[in-house]
C-alpha cells in the first residue's frame, strides 16, 4: 500500500488503543481511511481492538464505520463479533449502514446472537433501526434466531437472546434453507427451555415431531 508515515503510524496507533497517536497522525496529515495490506482502515482496527476512545476520536474526524477489507469486515460489522456495546455506541454518530453485510451475508446482529453476546443483542435492537431487519436471513439460509439456536449452547445466555428475538418480532417458525424451524432445531438438540419459548410463541402445543417421534 502507497502509505506516508503518518498513516503508517495512524493505522498501528489505532490498532494499539494509542489516542494520542492517533490525534497526533492525524494533525501531521494521515487520512482517516487509510488502509494496510488487508485494507482495513484505523477505525476498523480500532474496532477489532475494543479501542473506544480510539474510535470515537476517528469517528469524530470523519472515518466511515462501513468501510469493508478484503474479508468483508468493517467496524460496524466487528461489533456484532466483539459483543462491544460502548464500540457500538461509539460508531452509532457515524450513521453506520445497518444493512451491510458480512461475508456470510449476514448483518451485525446475527454473529452476535451466535456468540451469545446477550448485551449487544439487547442494546442494538433497543438504540437502532436493526429491529427491522430482526428476520434477515444470510447465506446459509440462517437468521439471528436460527443462529442463536443452532450454533448456541442452549444455556441462559441464548435463551435470553432468543427472548429478546422474539420481543423485537422475530418470526418463530421462518425455517432454515431446509425447510427446519427454529423450534425443531432446538427440540432435536434437547434445548427444552429454549423449545418452550419458541413454542410459546408459535402458539404451538406442548409436543413437537423430531426425526418421527415426538418431544414434550
Amino acid at each position: 500500500m502507497n502509505l506516508n508515515p503518518a498513516e503508517r503510524r495512524l493505522l498501528d496507533a489505532a490498532s494499539r488503543g494509542d489516542t494520542a497517536g492517533v490525534r497526533a497522525a492525524i494533525d501531521e496529515g494521515a487520512r482517516v481511511e487509510s488502509r494496510d495490506e488487508e485494507l482495513r482502515t484505523p477505525l476498523l482496527l480500532a474496532s477489532l481492538g475494543s479501542h473506544v476512545e480510539a474510535a470515537t476520536l476517528l469517528v469524530a474526524a470523519g472515518a466511515s464505520p462501513d468501510a469493508q477489507d478484503r474479508r468483508e469486515d468493517s467496524a460496524w460489522l466487528i461489533t456484532g463479533v466483539t459483543g462491544s456495546v460502548p464500540m457500538m455506541r461509539a460508531l452509532l454518530p457515524a450513521g453506520p449502514d445497518l444493512k451491510l453485510r458480512n461475508r456470510f451475508g449476514g448483518i451485525s446482529l446475527i454473529p452476535a446472537c451466535e456468540r451469545g453476546h446477550v448485551h449487544y443483542v439487547r442494546a442494538v435492537l433497543r438504540e437502532t433501526d436493526m429491529v427491522a431487519d430482526v428476520d434477515h436471513v444470510n447465506r446459509l439460509g440462517w437468521t439471528a434466531l436460527l443462529e442463536a439456536v443452532i450454533l448456541g449452547d442452549g444455556g441462559r445466555t441464548h435463551q435470553e437472546i432468543v427472548e429478546l428475538l422474539l420481543t423485537a418480532g422475530a418470526t418463530p417458525d421462518l425455517p432454515d434453507a431446509d425447510g427446519v424451524t427454529p423450534l425443531a432445531h432446538a427440540a432435536r438438540r434437547g434445548f427444552d427451555a429454549m423449545a418452550a419459548l419458541l413454542r410459546a410463541a408459535t402458539g404451538r402445543p406442548g409436543r413437537d415431531r423430531v426425526g418421527g417421534t415426538f418431544r414434550a
